[in-house]
């Protein structure tokens, strides 16, 4: 794994990643924030994948991520996921 970038943002309690994962087929977010918990060792709770991108043909992934510092920082920042409603008589 190669660290492209690596800033601090203060305002919004986090870090802004962006590493290059080399790997045989897609990581997926799963994998990618498993694999950036390892390298930074911290909890992967914390983490945020955005992106997971590649070209054709190639084998490294350029993944965008953040980490925030604490799971409230990231429950306050990050948008809730949507309940999807069952719709009857379909």
């Amino acid at each position: 794994m190669k660290i492209e970038m690596d800033q601090r943002n203060d305002l919004l309690k986090r870090r802004e990643i962006r590493v290059v994962l080399d790997s045989e087929s897609n990581p997926g977010f799963e994998n990618a924030k498993k694999s950036i918990a390892e390298k930074f060792k911290i909890d992967a709770d914390l983490i945020v994948v955005r992106a997971v991108r590649s070209q054709f043909g190639r084998n490294n992934f350029l993944v965008d991520s953040v980490i925030y510092d604490s799971v409230e920082d990231k429950n306050k920042i990050e948008p809730k996921k949507r309940e999807k409603v069952k719709k009857e008589g379909a």
